[in-house]
């Protein structure tokens, strides 16, 4: 090699994050003479954490044995896997220079995680089980166990290093840590079972048959019970022995306790003990009655009686996590089941909280003092304080909900959150949180396959740290993200762990399991509160502390509670104030407004309790609790205002991305403005329907603007695309929760006719992406285009032309009428709808096309109905709902429409109207069509609003009809009302429907 190309080479070194440049260089010319070369070996040296220690360890590896690594390197993906197993873990070096020939299971490493079932079969394969038993119950069977088990191990590894964001792998890759470890002990019990009923040294001797119907289940504790392990953890488990009544009889329960134990001894031993294989990690069985100083093994019966008479408080919270992991399965959920109603009522203990709470001092005191700035598990603001804080809220309030009683710290938190016991804001910060250290924890122990939780100290350790983990670029810039994190979790910890309320709560006596005295449960549930407790638990939450904010709170509660109470929905109303409170904190005007504005106090518990929709949207725009003091600001904002201030924001922004975040924050604050209108009466259904229209008009126009820069380059900037709405959208009649129809046109103007096309479908897909909408969704739907979802998804005008010329059928010159350009070139809008009026609006009606317009009015009515739903509740395609109105309206116009220019409209009403005038329709008629028209469109909008999700079906359950109700106007428990007013409506407007549409 020149001296030019050795430099070239240490270069292209250096920028794979190599270190001992001339090092590295001289072990690849080794690996190269080992028969691989110099470019395969590297080629997976960029995914290795530590490159240097990574080529190191291979060297070694093909040393030993290279027709191994040779065989690996022709594999991609598992030589990928390979640079990252040994570039992150010294730990996986060693074990591969012990075993090369388990080199050849990384191939295809690294894609998926391996099964539960996966692991359990391999660990038991590997010691030849069947029935339980082991092959052989020598020592070659311990190390063929864990020859297997870091087998598995490494492929979990793999997956765990190789993917693109494993920060939100952490809840499966744990879990399957923890499903390993549960393997590994059915693996090591059946080598148990062998050894016992053959009488290995120290294992005592049993007859076989007796040693198989003594039964042993393995209970796995703490973060194995929770399936989330780490990668090297002392395992908790508790043992529990048992057998069938016959057996029990025949042998006695000493016997089978005495077998059960030296079970359980040898299961240990299997995993725990020195052996030519490394031990897998330390199996802990201290958290059984009485720990060290308990028998190892019990009967159930035996735990209970303690657990009834003896145990403390911290047991309780040990056995919150508590899991069947290995041997008899049967056993092992009895007991669960015995135990968890005496993990849930602990909590009732006389001073369990303040037990608990000094438990958690005393781990933090009995660190070592130099340990402390590195704990990531047991210091301040580590792993352990997000745990002990939801422990304790769990065991608290699953006293009395059984909702929130999960294994998993991550599924308790949704449980906590989704009940309203820990705001969103902390919950999500807490998981974030708890995500990141227990990553930064798989890392550390990853490094030399050992038990640390200590963040390392030099900064090539932090290095190889950011690079393992992909938190940072950096090892200054990984510990500045944990100190950050620290932070966080400390401050939230003391917020939530030593909040007063959780001593009072947990004070209660048996008979009042409600979170405050019985005669204030009775009175809420009397006023209206489903759900008294967990009323009360937001007014504490609300009103608890000595700050400024809960002063006011406590002044306010009494007369909101009753605003609550008169609303459509006052648990869900409190529950959204106490998060919208929680988001704005200590705001002044917030506060102000409360203390000052009874009238913007009062409208606040009206929109909270009367509308999902709201609540959510107001939780992520809590400034908008604001308009409630002025009723000007809760009107519908102009076109032009919200055109100008889309343009703002897109002059503002560089990027598409971050003017499009914008734009749709902007259309979440106006639909949450309008449907604040909407439930407080300041704007009517028209307007309601014109403002959604003019939302999602800006919207889109903001979207087309935005994308069209990046996809049509300035030599095609001459072709013309415009975006035409359809359906409700296209009539102005949008309400809340209706998708947007749309077709897309273009006009090439001198573009090449196929580069147009791919324009303009490649503009087509980017308002799609660029308008999606995760919190309130936008769906521009392309199903009313000719030839409907089989068509092209864009076509050219003239395509346009050809078609409707050629080809189209009734249903789609139908579709046309409602067809209105608002979207890109002004021109080509002009032209599309001079094309479309040649279409909609025929000199002469088609009689065939309005026979065809009729047979799929009648399909459409017996085949589009949902299965199962009540055709006279369907608000859009039940008999005198929407359909019938809109279809009957459109085949005047098809018929009319060119003799009767008022009737050339998009609006269903305006062209009902026109019709009425012009004598085509009866003027009752008409009357009971508008009528069903508006009502059924209210009662769309209502019940989406209530409900916050999107239903065409009036509900049958009374309290949401009641609820709906409500935001009509309608007096409180008019449900029957509300039924028989629709139901009435649309009936007549059917008679009427089926006299001028069928004739």
């Amino acid at each position: 090699m020149s001296a030019s190309e050795r430099s070239s080479s240490l270069t292209h070194l250096a920028r794979l994050g190599f270190s001992g440049l001339a090092d590295a260089d001289a072990l690849l010319e080794e690996v190269e003479a080992a028969g691989i070369p110099r470019e395969s070996a590297i080629a997976g040296a960029a995914v290795a954490a530590d490159p240097d220690e990574a080529l190191g360890a291979l060297a070694r590896i093909a040393r030993r044995d290279p027709e191994a690594v040779g065989t690996l390197q022709s594999d991609p993906r598992g030589w990928l896997a390979l640079w990252a197993l040994l570039g992150a873990s010294t730990g996986f070096a060693d074990f591969f220079l012990r075993h090369p020939g388990e080199l050849a299971q990384l191939i295809g490493a690294g894609d998926a995680l391996p099964s539960g079932g996966e692991l359990r079969d391999t660990l038991l394969d590997s010691v030849n089980a069947v029935d339980g038993f082991a092959a052989d119950g020598g020592e070659a069977s311990w190390v063929a166990l864990r020859v297997g088990y870091r087998r598995m191990l490494a492929r979990i590894a793999a997956f765990d290093l190789l993917s693109a964001s494993p920060v939100d792998h952490v809840p499966s890759v744990a879990a399957r840590l923890a499903d390993a470890a549960g393997a590994a002990l059915e693996a090591s019990l059946a080598v148990a079972r062998t050894r016992v009923s053959g009488g290995a040294a120290g294992a005592g001797l049993f007859p076989r048959d007796q040693v198989a119907r003594a039964k042993l289940a393995i209970i796995g504790m703490g973060k194995t019970g929770a399936r989330e392990l780490n990668y090297v953890s002392d395992v908790d488990v508790i043992f529990v022995a048992g057998a069938d009544d016959d057996a029990i009889d025949e042998l006695g329960e000493s016997r089978v306790v005495d077998i059960a134990t030296r079970l359980a001894v040898q299961t240990m031993r299997g995993i725990s003990s020195i052996e030519i294989e490394p031990p897998l990690w330390e199996v802990d069985a201290n958290l059984r009655p009485e720990g060290k100083q308990g028998a190892l093994v019990r009967t159930l019966d035996s735990h209970l009686a303690y657990y009834d008479r003896w145990a403390k408080s911290w047991e309780f919270q040990a056995l919150l996590k508590a899991r069947p992991i290995a041997g008899d399965v049967e056993l092992g959920e009895a007991y669960v089941a015995a135990v968890q109603p005496k993990v849930w009522t602990s909590a009732a203990r006389e001073n369990f909280v303040d037990s608990v709470q000094r438990m958690r001092e005393r781990v933090t005191e009995h660190i070592p003092a130099a340990d402390v700035p590195f704990q990531i598990k047991l210091g301040p603001g580590g792993i352990r304080d997000i745990e002990f804080t939801v422990q304790l809220l769990q065991l608290v309030h699953g006293l009395s909900d059984d909702r929130i009683r999960q294994r998993g710290t991550l599924e308790a938190l949704d449980a906590l959150v989704a009940e309203g016991y820990i705001g969103r804001s902390e919950a999500s910060a807490f998981s974030r949180d708890y995500r990141v250290l227990r990553l930064l924890e798989h890392r550390v122990q990853l490094r030399n396959l050992r038990r640390t939780h200590l963040m390392p100290a030099r900064p090539e350790d932090l290095r190889v740290l950011a690079r393992a983990s992909g938190l940072s670029d950096s090892g200054p810039g990984v510990w500045q993200l944990w100190e950050s994190v620290k932070r966080e979790v400390r401050d939230i910890h003391v917020r939530l762990f030593y909040r007063p309320l959780l001593s009072a709560v947990a004070a209660l006596p048996a008979e009042e399991r409600a979170l405050s005295t019985e005669q204030a449960h009775d009175r809420l549930a009397a006023i209206g509160f489903a759900d008294p407790a967990g009323a009360l638990r937001h007014i504490a939450a609300l009103t608890s502390g000595l700050s400024r904010k809960a002063t006011i709170q406590r002044h306010l509660m009494p007369v909101m509670i009753r605003w609550f109470a008169d609303g459509v929905d006052p648990d869900y109303g409190l529950l959204a104030f106490r998060r919208l409170s929680e988001r704005l904190g200590n705001t002044p005007w917030f506060l102000r407004m409360l203390r000052d504005s009874s009238a913007a106090a009062e409208s606040l518990t009206r929109v909270l309790s009367g509308s999902r929709y709201i609540g959510e949207l107001m939780e992520w725009i809590p400034e908008s609790a604001a308009w409630l003091d002025d009723d000007e600001l809760l009107k519908p904002r102009s076109g032009v205002a919200l055109q100008q201030e889309a343009r703002a924001i897109q002059a503002r922004h560089g990027s598409v991305d971050e003017s499009m975040r914008s734009v749709r924050a902007l259309r979440r604050r106006e639909l949450l403005r309008t449907a604040m209108g909407a439930i407080l009466g300041t704007v009517t259904i028209e307007e309601v329907a014109d403002a959604l229209t003019t939302i999602t008009e800006v919207t889109i126009q903001a979207t087309l603007r935005a994308v069209r820069p990046g996809i049509v380059p300035p030599e095609d900037d001459a072709l013309d695309f415009s975006v035409i709405a359809m359906g409700r959208f296209g009539g102005r009649e949008l309400g809340f929760g209706s998708d947007a129809d749309v077709m897309y046109v273009y006009r090439p103007n001198g573009v090449d006719d196929q580069r147009a096309h791919e324009l303009a479908l490649k503009l087509v897909a980017a308002l799609r992406t660029q308008s999606e909408d995760h919190r309130v969704p936008l769906d521009l739907d392309a199903g009313l285009r000719p030839e409907g979802r089989n068509g092209p998804v864009a076509r050219s005008l003239d395509a346009y032309a050809e078609y409707y010329r050629r080809w189209s059928l009734s249903w789609e010159a139908q579709a046309l009428l409602r067809a209105r350009g608002f979207a890109g070139s002004v021109k080509l809008i002009e032209a599309f709808t001079q094309l479309a009026d040649q279409v909609r609006y025929p000199e002469k009606a088609d009689l065939q096309g309005l026979r065809e317009i009729k047979r799929i009015k009648a399909r459409v009515e017996s085949e589009r109905l949902p299965q199962g739903a009540d055709p006279a509740r369907h608000l859009k395609l039940g008999p005198g709902s929407l359909s019938d109105v809109e279809w009957l309206v459109q085949l005047l116009q098809l018929t009319h429409a060119h003799a009767v220019p008022g009737m050339r409209t998009t609006s269903t009403l305006d062209a009902l109207a026109a019709a009425r005038e012009a004598g085509l329709v009866p003027g009752v008629a008409a009357e009971r069509l508008t009528e069903a028209w508006r009502l059924a469109s209210r009662l769309r909008s209502a019940n989406t609003l209530l409900s916050g999700q999107t239903s065409d079906v009036l509900p049958v359950d009374r309290k949401k009809l009641d609820g709906i109700g409500r935001l009509l106007e309608y007096p409180p428990r008019s449900a029957t009302q509300v039924e028989e007013d629709y139901l009435g409506t649309t009936r007549r407007a059917r008679r009427v429907f089926e006299k001028l549409f069928y004739g």
